[in-house]
């Protein structure tokens, strides 16, 4: 039995649907599927390879009832205008009962089991009001589903800045996330108006080139690093990464522009931070003479002491001899007296 891709829904889910009998399809077919959700019109994408599966992330699963008729194409777009109404009244509940959330759009499914609410909000929504009173307007299931800026544009946006239809309403099932570094790396311009999509984040396509960039990086010299060139010795400043270019500093302080294939020997790579794991080997390293380093210095200790005792004896006779007019509790007491000889004794 023959499996296929299929993509169904407003927020364009990817699944693997079956067919009744042998039934065959080919790209592009508009069909009525029975999804996870109830009864969708999707579109055939492929058929459900090996190499297609490999690109999905726990697809879900469904069959292919037919394909679209006449009367499903009448229907699904007096669905599609029921959905204004439906939005309208929608909004209009929303100010009603003061709920602080926005709402993006309504979804009807084709065979009619729920409608799904997009709305977008900061917290958690008490909508069970909201719920109620839109059950008993529609007389049909509401499902509430909250969603994030990206998805709002995968909803709502239609073309890029390239002047194409935007990637997450077309081709992409997923978005990963993008950062910064990904810009920088591909000295894009790092200004947000520029780099950002129209969901308000960095775009996605920023994402597509990025381990190409960092695989070709790893075929030039770090920044930082002493290379040996025709034009003599020099230090790496600034690469370029797609023309496999390299921005050095000769020892005359001249700041020229040479190819990766000109540099003859590398002579050494700029020192990074010290990892976790040697900081600990150097300390396990570094013990034993610590150790012996402080025996010595106990040893001293030990030997100062001595000295101390032997001094405070010293100073004692002498206090004994020249104080003849103590009585023999008196000169008991001095030993007492005597802070620096406590001081010894406590040690």
């Amino acid at each position: 039995m023959p499996k296929y891709v299929v993509r169904h829904g407003v927020m364009r889910n990817l699944g693997v649907f079956s067919t009744r009998g042998h039934a065959l399809f080919s790209r592009g077919h508009q069909v009525i599927a029975r999804t996870h959700r109830g009864l969708e019109m999707g579109e055939v994408l492929c058929e459900a390879t090996e190499a297609a599966l490999a690109g999905l992330n726990k697809p879900k699963y469904g069959q292919i009832l037919r394909k679209v008729s006449e009367d499903d194409d009448r229907e699904f777009r007096k669905l599609h205008e029921q959905e204004r109404r439906e939005y309208e009244i929608c909004a209009k509940r929303i100010k009603e009962l003061d709920l602080v959330m926005r709402l993006v759009d309504v979804e009807h499914l084709y065979g009619g089991e729920r409608i799904v609410v997009y709305y977008l909000a900061d917290g958690r929504i008490d909508f069970r009001d909201l719920v109620k009173l839109l059950a008993k307007e529609f007389q049909t299931r509401i499902e509430m589903r909250q969603i994030g800026v990206r998805d709002e544009a995968k909803l709502l946006a239609d073309y890029g800045d390239c002047g194409k239809l935007v990637c997450c309403n077309t081709h992409l099932s997923e978005m990963p996330p993008v950062s910064m570094r990904m810009a920088k790396l591909q000295k894009a311009t790092l200004d947000p108006s520029k780099i950002s999509g129209r969901c308000g984040r960095l775009k996605c396509c920023l994402r597509y080139e990025y381990e190409t960039y960092q695989e070709l990086q790893k075929e030039l010299p770090p920044i930082g690093t002493d290379i040996i060139t025709n034009q003599g010795r020099a230090k790496v400043l600034a690469h370029e990464i797609l023309a496999s270019q390299l921005m050095i500093q000769t020892e005359d302080m001249r700041r020229i522009v040479i190819e990766a294939d000109d540099v003859l020997t590398i002579l050494g790579k700029p020192q990074s931070a010290p990892k976790q794991d040697q900081n600990n080997q150097t300390d396990k390293a570094a013990k034993p003479s610590q150790v012996e380093k402080t025996d010595s210095s106990a040893t001293g200790t030990l030997q100062g002491t001595e000295a101390t005792e032997s001094s405070a004896e010293d100073s004692t006779s002498d206090v004994t001899q020249t104080t003849h007019t103590r009585s023999k509790n008196a000169t008991t007491g001095h030993s007492s007296e005597n802070p620096k000889e406590d001081n010894t004794e406590a040690e």
